[in-house]
C-alpha cells in the first residue's frame, strides 16, 4: 500500500544540466549543475551528497524517479539506467515523468495566469520536440502528446491548440512565427525539483512502474544511423 507522503528521489540529465532532487515529508531538495557531457560522472555523486544533506540514505526511498525525455540522447539512458540500477537494488519502483510536462509544470510556476501551456525545445536538425497542456483541477493534462516538428510547424500547432502560455528555448528560434497571444517564457527550464513534483502526483495516482519496464520518451524515432547505415553513405559520397 502507498504511503500518502513517499519519499522520491528523482534524476535528470536530459540537458546540459544534470539535477537530482529529494521529495522527503513534503519537502522537495533540489541539486543542479550545467555539466555539458559529464552526467554520467556527476549524477550519483550529486544523488548522495543530496541524501547525505537531508539525513536520508537510499534504504529511505520509496521509488526513483527520472526525466524520461525528449531530450538528449545519451542523457535519457543516462538516467533511466541509473534510476533502473538502484531501483533494482532497492526491490522498488520507478517513476519516468517526460520533461515537457515537467517544463509545463514550471511554467505554471512563472505563470500563474496560464491555463493551455505550450511548451517547446531545441532539438536540433532544424526540429523542435513540443507538447501543450490544459491545466485541470490543478493538474496538467495532456492537450497534445510529445511530438518532433520543425519550428513554424510546431507554432502553428500550437495556435491551434489555444495556449495562452509558451515556455522553452525554442523560443529563439528565429524567423518563427509563435501565438501572438501567448505570453512567452524563453527562460524556463525544468529539472529534478519538477520531475520529483510530478512523480508525487503519479505515485498517488498508482502510476509507478517495475524498474524493468521503465523506458525513456526519445520521440525521435531514428535518433542515429547505424555503422553500416553511415559507411555506406560516405560510401555513396566518395
Amino acid at each position: 500500500m502507498h504511503r500518502c507522503s513517499p519519499t522520491l528521489l528523482a534524476l535528470d540529465t536530459a540537458t546540459e544540466f544534470c539535477s537530482v532532487a529529494l521529495l522527503r515529508a513534503g519537502q522537495v531538495h533540489v541539486r543542479a549543475e550545467h555539466v555539458g557531457q559529464r552526467h554520467s560522472e556527476r549524477l550519483l555523486p550529486m544523488a548522495q551528497a543530496l541524501l547525505a544533506d537531508a539525513s536520508v540514505t537510499l534504504a529511505d526511498v520509496d521509488a526513483l524517479a527520472f526525466g524520461a525525455g525528449p531530450g538528449s540522447f545519451t542523457g535519457l539512458r543516462i538516467a533511466c539506467g541509473a534510476a533502473q540500477g538502484l531501483a533494482f537494488g532497492l526491490d522498488c519502483p520507478v517513476l519516468p515523468v517526460g520533461n515537457l510536462r515537467a517544463l509545463a509544470a514550471r511554467v505554471l510556476v512563472q505563470d500563474t495566469q496560464a491555463r493551455i501551456i505550450g511548451v517547446a525545445i531545441d532539438a536540433r536538425m532544424n526540429e523542435i520536440y513540443w507538447a501543450a497542456y490544459q491545466l485541470d483541477a490543478g493538474r496538467l493534462r495532456e492537450l497534445a502528446r510529445p511530438a518532433l516538428s520543425t519550428p513554424q510547424a510546431c507554432a502553428d500547432e500550437l495556435t491551434n491548440c489555444g495556449v495562452n502560455a509558451i515556455g522553452g528555448n525554442a523560443l529563439s528560434v528565429p524567423g518563427t512565427h509563435w501565438p501572438q497571444a501567448a505570453r512567452r517564457w524563453a527562460e524556463a527550464r525544468a529539472d529534478a525539483g519538477d520531475i520529483v513534483r510530478l512523480a508525487a502526483e503519479d505515485w498517488a495516482a498508482g502510476r509507478a512502474v517495475p524498474a524493468a519496464e521503465a523506458a525513456p520518451l526519445y520521440v525521435r524515432d531514428r535518433v542515429a544511423q547505424t555503422i553500416a547505415e553511415r559507411r555506406m553513405t560516405a560510401a555513396q559520397a566518395s
